[in-house]
């Protein structure tokens, strides 16, 4: 169980495109670009920090992604958040996230997994505390997909890596358009995540795949009570 996953390859220097397309993606898990939000290149040029070259060779990119879309003499549109989107979205992570426990269950090691526990037992304390700390919304987010993002990865498929990714944008707009980010949602997503790292722990692959299906369902369901 000491196999620690994919082996990191050099890392390659980023072209204009790669690094609009990184920003953008910052920007979005950051929520300074909201759903539904209207923007121009000179906007985006603005909040990317790079230049309008740059910003035009990565929209084809991003509308092939729907993460935005050119709308006739208006500008260009963050994908907006609605019924299909979501449906869509949380279909994807089931269908990737229940083959990536498949393979995840079998080569995590015991260490990592007592990390994965310590880093959101930690979050959960944070969040039922009487008064959470202004930090507790970034540092969830890296944990909670900071895990999912790592099994993915460790599938060593960097075309679905690279789809899963995509469609964790998705879902963060869903979110952010759901107001998820507060104690009361991060307190069963935590929860949940423990009840799976626990599966792992034990290396029961049914029981690890059954939870994470269940808490890509609660998401989705945590998402639509937010909307309604």
């Amino acid at each position: 169980m000491d196999n620690p996953g994919p082996e990191i390859k050099d890392v390659q220097p980023m072209t204009g495109r790669m690094q609009a397309y990184e920003s953008f993606r910052q920007q979005i898990m950051e929520a300074r670009l909201k759903p539904g939000q209207f923007v121009s290149q000179r906007h985006l040029m603005e909040i990317l920090h790079l230049p309008l070259g740059a910003v035009r060779e990565v929209i084809p990119r991003l509308e092939a992604a729907r993460l935005l879309v050119t709308v006739p003499k208006r500008g260009l549109q963050i994908a907006h958040v609605d019924f299909k989107l979501i449906r869509n979205a949380f279909q994807i992570r089931q269908m990737i996230e229940k083959e990536a426990v498949v393979n995840f269950v079998n080569i995590v090691s015991d260490e990592e997994l007592e990390r994965l526990e310590e880093s959101h037992r930690e979050i959960l304390a944070r969040a039922l505390a009487p008064t959470p700390d202004k930090a507790l919304d970034r540092d969830t987010q890296k944990v909670d997909w900071g895990m999912h993002d790592r099994m993915v990865d460790c599938l060593g498929n960097e075309i679905l890596s690279e789809i899963y990714r995509v469609n964790s944008l998705h879902v963060r707009l869903i979110k952010i358009d759901a107001e998820l980010v507060r104690p009361m949602r991060i307190v069963p997503a935590m929860e949940e995540h423990l009840s799976f790292i626990a599966a792992l722990k034990k290396r029961n692959k049914d029981n690890a795949v059954a939870l994470i299906a269940e808490h890509v369902e609660n998401s989705r369901k945590r998402v639509l009570e937010g909307l309604l």
